[in-house]
């Protein structure tokens, strides 16, 4: 996959592993193979890859741009295995994206636990994919102009940090009011709350940007929890009531937040039990303030009402709902329905109207390794995406049905699930992934090798 290299802007002088590029994946949509027409000269043919097929076992894969409305890639550096989506003022729904800004917070992974920063994105002039010109567009008078306009074009990305003692397990972000605030799971045990208000004026604003890099300025968090007795993975803020936050950790407790004025926070000092294992993700309601689920290595899926004592909250609870552990969760905004993950590869969909007396209402099994995120898309209520440790985006669509009369298709098309809408590749390790909440179809997913930033054609 050929990338051309648009800019590269570091965060902070002197600390390699938040340095940061900005890629955007050009037009590469032949996988060619070479062959020869009955004059002699060499043809060039393409062909499309399915994962789990036998085509190219040792051909070169190169992706198809016209797939994709836009594609653009991301360099972190550091591995920034979480991240979350800071909501903006530019406007829910937008019908106009382009050209595309958003601004995100991830949280690295380094070895060296005073190393890992919080990472504050920016991202901003991202444009549509170009098509191929005719050979009568590409004149020599309109060199000069395109050289201009592929200046104008150039995508930009602005980062500020924040310095992060341990590993970031699990980064999410809330709205208090007009300030924006992550809470952030360390390696170390810890839950810190920050206020992401100052990093977030410097990478909108050059010269307060300029002051916090040569001031070399960091937060400090506003608030931190030190109370679960080893590190966890599951975390969410509620939906419906602001600063309302569940955390679960990997010894099966789970402890319930309430915010207090002045950026402080009550944490329950009693867990909520009820899992025997650790517990790997939190989803709230959309439409119940007290209303959560959470999934566990323990293979289930159980529901709280978060108004009854700690002891007695969990209401539901589906036993074995996976083959194995449990990994990622989804509420569904528009329907009730819970979206599951597991170390299986499996994706499941459960209807609250029958939880946990029935079993899934759709399983797919078209990923080969443990799933590792999963999201409902935020305004389509039967779309959603997921990942897995087979380095494959999937989107999907529970609406769409096989339409049988199509025989011309390949004995390998044929066999794959109605609803898989699309496979995007090129990652290695996708641990997450999250749908823009104000930009319909856009996507954003991060792995060992970076993020990606993209839409496709097929949402």
């Amino acid at each position: 996959m050929a990338n051309e290299e648009f800019s590269n802007i570091d965060s902070n002088e002197g600390e390699e592993n938040v340095d940061t590029e900005m890629d955007v994946v050009e037009d590469n949509s032949n996988e060619e193979e070479d062959a020869e027409d009955s004059d002699g000269e060499s043809t060039v043919s393409s062909r499309v890859h399915l994962p789990h097929g036998e085509n190219y076992p040792d051909g070169k894969l190169e992706c198809d741009n016209s797939a994709y409305i836009c594609y653009y890639a991301v360099k972190t550096g550091s591995p920034c295995l979480s991240f979350d989506i800071i909501p903006d003022g530019l406007g829910d729904n937008r019908a106009d994206l382009f050209p595309m800004s958003m601004t995100l917070v991830g949280g690295t992974e380094v070895k060296n636990i005073s190393s890992n920063n919080l990472l504050i994105m920016k991202l901003s002039n991202m444009q549509k994919n170009k098509t191929e010109k005719s050979d009568s567009e590409e004149s020599d008078s309109d060199e000069e102009s395109d050289s201009d306009d592929e200046a104008e074009d150039k995508p930009d990305l602005e980062v500020a940090s924040i310095r992060h003692m341990g590993c970031i397990n699990r980064i999410k972000v809330t709205n208090l009011g007009d300030e924006p605030f992550a809470a952030s799971w360390s390696e170390l045990g810890k839950v810190h709350i920050w206020n992401l208000s100052r990093p977030l004026s410097a990478v909108n604003n050059r010269r307060v940007m300029t002051t916090y890099m040569k001031n070399n300025e960091t937060v400090e968090p506003t608030f931190t929890f030190s109370g679960h007795q080893m590190e966890g993975f599951a975390m969410g803020w509620s939906h419906l009531t602001p600063g309302v936050l569940a955390t679960g950790d990997c010894k099966s407790n789970i402890h319930f937040w309430k915010p207090f004025p002045g950026g402080s926070w009550h944490v329950d000092q009693r867990p909520y039990t009820g899992h025997t294992d650790s517990v790997e993700d939190i989803a709230w309601s959309p439409n119940e303030s007290n209303v959560m689920a959470s999934c566990s290595v323990d293979k289930s899926i159980r529901i709280w009402d978060m108004r009854a004592a700690p002891n007695k909250a969990c209401m539901l609870t589906k036993l074995n709902a996976h083959d194995s552990d449990v990994n990622v969760i989804s509420w569904n905004k528009s329907d009730p329905f819970i979206l599951s993950g597991g170390d299986d590869g499996k994706l499941r969909v459960w209807d609250l109207r029958q939880f946990p007396g029935s079993g899934a209402i759709c399983t797919f099994k078209y990923h080969t390794a443990p799933i590792t995120s999963v999201e409902w898309h935020p305004t389509d209520h039967s779309v959603f995406a997921a990942s897995g440790s087979d380095d494959l985006l999937t989107q999907w669509d529970l609406a769409v049905e096989r339409d049988e009369s199509e025989r011309e298709a390949s004995q390998q098309a044929r066999d794959l699930p109605a609803q898989l809408l699309f496979i995007h590749q090129g990652q290695k390790e996708v641990k997450e992934l999250h749908w823009h909440p104000q930009m319909p179809g856009v996507l954003i997913s991060t792995a060992q090798t970076g993020l990606n930033v993209f839409r496709t054609i097929s949402i």
